[in-house]
């Protein structure tokens, strides 16, 4: 059997191929690959919806021009983001991008109807102003009006494919809508927005099928028999079930545009000492829970390579920060300044000039100061992480793009002082197929998948060279934060 993984992130998509053969494992091709990237209409960041679409049903034609007359399919994106159907079933505008500037203020205003500590102890979601209980906040009350659903963008696009209108759970924990504890929408929150839970179509579980693709709607395309699966839909959530991990003494990064730390444990916890240290529950696949922490990740470096006109590859910019001298500059890299800055090289100098330390300058100074302080981040935030759960961690599993990133990888693991592997680069379409595959049953459970993994993949160890310059450097960053 043939299965397709739709993976969409918010740079760039990819339609990747796997099928499984007769030893349980599985080989990767890529299908297709498209850029992606928010565009500002009327001066709000906007998701090109219809690009996206087209270039979903170009990949399915490369599919079947490759032999693949018929196969399972699933989508996974980023989270919070949504579009709005009106009663007719038609999209009322084109989703808005959390990066926009529209809900800058929005954590505030919510705080004035509803005390933070208390959202926090209903729905164990991390406070970030683009989280969705916050757009729909600030979301336009006629639009909100017109509106018949609510759909996430994976579903969203399962939805334009097939007809059918669920919400993935998965995904839909990002929202900060649902009960921790009771696994539905809160009433009280539902409340403080004036909305209703009949706006949101039902929740459905990762690996239950979603329907057929209507090729009938797309008559110039030739189109495969596909069936839609709706997987682990956020695409953190597809990165997790793609963690080769074995035992029970784990965490994970997924690197990429954001940095995700975190473990997965069975129930949530939204303590006091989780909300001071801002980590999320978010739901994960078969009952599992991912208790993590959102970090800036590889968008500061992304934002500087693009600011070199592409003067230097991420591994030319690398190996030019592997020359410099290490911690000159403490920042933190979570600040909200650098969520969508009119231009990162800038706000990095003022950041260090207004905190009276020293400016990097040169690309090389620049990206040795936002690796270093990304590790430095991931260190105190696996201290937490430990405190928090009460686990004691021996092994970190980085996946993502960022894990093809060496230098970061050994630096994680000499700050971090801990054992670091590093792959699959593609989990989180791993964690896609993976559920496809679990649900047609080509694995039975979890842990047989990520075995499965583990035979069909490359992995990276890096062992860890911690110094006393690092514990050093580590402590000031502590007292930096304060």
């Amino acid at each position: 059997m043939n299965y397709l993984a739709i993976d969409i992130g918010a740079s760039s998509g990819r339609l990747i191929h796997a099928n499984l053969n007769e030893l349980g494992r599985f080989d990767l091709q890529e299908v297709h690959r498209f850029k992606n990237g928010f565009e500002k209409i009327d001066g709000v960041a906007k998701w090109p919806l219809t690009h996206l679409v087209t270039e979903i049903l170009k990949g399915l034609e490369k599919a079947k021009q490759q032999g693949i007359a018929e196969c399972y399919v699933g989508i996974d994106t980023w989270g919070v983001d949504y579009g709005l159907l009106d009663v007719d079933g038609h999209l009322i505008d084109a989703p808005t991008s959390y990066r926009d500037e529209r809900t800058k203020d929005a954590i505030p205003r919510f705080e004035q109807k509803m005390p933070l500590d208390e959202l926090y102890q209903k729905t164990g979601i991390q406070l970030q102003p683009f989280n969705t209980v916050f757009q729909l906040l600030v979301e336009e009350k006629e639009t909100l009006t017109n509106a018949h659903r609510l759909l996430l963008m994976p579903d969203l696009l399962g939805y334009l494919f097939t007809g059918e209108a669920v919400t993935e759970k998965t995904n839909a924990s990002t929202m900060q809508l649902l009960n921790l504890e009771t696994r539905k929408w809160d009433s009280d929150i539902l409340a403080v927005l004036g909305i209703d839970a009949s706006l949101f179509p039902r929740i459905t579980e990762p690996g239950q099928i979603l329907g057929e693709l209507q090729t009938a709607q797309f008559p110039t395309y030739d189109l495969p028999k596909a069936t839609f699966i709706t997987i682990a839909s956020h695409d953190t959530a597809s990165a997790v079930v793609g963690t080769p991990a074995t035992g029970k003494e784990w965490a994970y990064i997924s690197s990429g545009t954001w940095s995700l730390m975190g473990v997965e444990i069975p129930e949530g916890i939204s303590t006091k000492e989780a909300f001071d240290a801002n980590f999320t529950n978010e739901w994960g696949v078969q009952g599992t829970i991912r208790f993590l922490k959102n970090i800036m990740g590889m968008w500061l470096i992304q934002e500087v390579a693009r600011l070199q006109d592409g003067a230097y590859s991420f591994a030319e910019l690398a190996e030019l920060a592997a020359q410099e001298a290490p911690f000159q500059q403490l920042i933190n890299v979570n600040d909200p300044r650098f969520l969508n800055p009119q231009n990162m090289i800038q706000e990095l100098q003022d950041y260090c000039k207004e905190t009276n330390q020293s400016i990097p300058q040169t690309p090389g100074q620049l990206v040795r100061c936002i690796y270093d302080n990304l590790a430095l981040c991931y260190a105190v935030e696996l201290e937490n992480l430990a405190r928090i759960t009460g686990k004691e961690f021996h092994h970190l599993h980085i996946v993502g793009g960022g894990s093809n990133n060496t230098f970061l990888n050994q630096l994680t693991a000499d700050i971090c002082n801990i054992e670091v592997e590093a792959g699959p680069d593609e989990a989180t379409a791993i964690g896609n197929l993976m559920v496809q595959m679990i649900a047609t049953n080509g694995y039975g459970t979890l842990q047989l998948a990520r075995e499965a993994i583990r035979d069909s993949v490359s992995l990276t160890t890096f062992h860890p060279r911690h110094t006393e310059e690092m514990t050093q450097a580590l402590a000031r960053y502590k007292e930096f934060l304060i």
